[in-house]
């Protein structure tokens, strides 16, 4: 039987956005190891056929000595294993890993998940992290990017290998059947849904200033929030807006559905450096209208003033705009708009066509070794 590692962050991400490619490869009868730490999902992903091995990425940490140890564990579970291609997500699994792909000459296909601050942001950090990456992704088969400007990131900061194979996905895609259009809300009530951890760079401060003007203009309208938030100074601000009556934050869900059903209008007003928003695929899969920022791994999903609206990075004024011209349309025109978004992820955003690349390049290699 061939064998596929997947190194990856953690297996909440592996079983919400990568489920659809495990699927696909044990159904094409390989044996799936999933190498992360060991979260949610676990029993639903071993009941898929995946076999799972714990190893703590420290995914925020910048400790090169932590670091190491990383590839070092990644080098012990390959070599091991023996896997016949290794696929790589996240930062640390596509520069560590890649490296220990690297040493041991097996086969890997890293997917840039978005860049991460600590990269695209200048300063003396990003010297070190883009020149890590360019040692990370230097051996790889073939390198998916989930947006154009990733990549012409990659090429301008001279970190793309000689003559690599490039391919652009739709991010992780979405799926379809797990995220049908529903039907557009009926009532008097428009509901605004924010979802992302919560950290400046999601956009919180911005959605709560929004917020806080829109509901005072239009007292019809309720701004949810759902997310994880481990910071202290945050959770003061969320419960005093809470308490105000300008939001309802109800923390972190496992299920999005109902907050889907309610939702009038998805709010992402997100600066932070990701490779494409699921929030805004699901939520446009869900026939729901979106207003994002206008950046790499936001702008992609929305077609302006057909899906929903682009507002400029860090512009609280643009924000409450666009707030104000979703709450001047009839609801008949909310629910085209959410309709245009459902089709356009129909589309382009459809996740088996991530599969489909992911398989194309599975079987490419495999030629290779004929």
């Amino acid at each position: 039987m061939k064998k596929a590692v997947m190194l990856i962050n953690d297996t909440t991400y592996a079983f919400n956005l990568r489920g659809a490619v495990i699927e696909k490869l044990v159904d094409e009868d390989f044996e799936v190891v999933i190498v992360g730490q060991l979260l949610k999902h676990q029993d639903r992903l071993k009941a898929m056929g995946a076999k799972l091995i714990g190893v703590e990425t420290g995914r925020h940490g910048t400790n090169p000595i932590s670091d190491l140890q990383l590839m070092h564990a990644y080098k012990k579970i390959l070599k091991a294993e023996k896997p016949d291609v290794v696929l790589t997500y996240n930062i640390k699994p596509n520069v560590y890993g890649g490296m220990a792909c690297q040493q041991l000459k097996i086969p890997y296909l890293p997917n840039v998940t978005g860049l991460g601050t600590p990269v695209e942001n200048p300063g003396p950090l990003q010297a070190l992290t883009t020149r890590l990456y360019k040692m990370g992704v230097a051996g790889a088969s073939c390198i998916f990017f989930q947006n154009s400007e990733n990549q012409h990131f990659f090429e301008t900061h001279r970190m793309m290998p000689k003559h690599a194979k490039i391919r652009l996905l739709p991010g992780s895609g979405v799926d379809l059947e797990s995220h049908p259009a529903f039907s557009y809300p009926d009532g008097e009530a428009v509901h605004f849904q924010f979802t992302s951890r919560i950290l400046k760079e999601k956009g919180i401060d911005l959605y709560l200033a929004a917020a806080k003007r829109i509901h005072a203009e239009y007292p019809n309208t309720v701004f949810h929030i759902c997310g994880g938030c481990d910071d202290p100074a945050y959770e003061e601000i969320l419960k005093q807006a809470q308490e105000a009556g300008d939001v309802v934050y109800h923390g972190q869900q496992k299920d999005m559905i109902p907050f889907l059903k309610q939702a009038s209008c998805i709010v992402h007003p997100s600066y932070y450096p990701e490779g494409m928003s699921n929030v805004l695929l699901e939520g446009a899969a869900s026939a729901r209208p979106v207003i994002a920022t206008d950046r790499a791994g936001c702008r992609e999903t929305v077609e302006d003033g057909v899906t929903g609206f682009l507002i400029p990075i860090q512009d609280e004024e643009a924000l409450v705009h666009a707030l104000e011209r979703f709450m001047q349309m009839t609801p008949e025109q909310r629910k085209a708009m959410g309709l245009a978004g459902r089709a356009k992820m129909e589309r382009e955003f459809d996740r088996k066509i991530v599969v489909k690349a992911y398989l194309e390049e599975i079987q490419a290699l495999e030629g290779n070794d004929e």
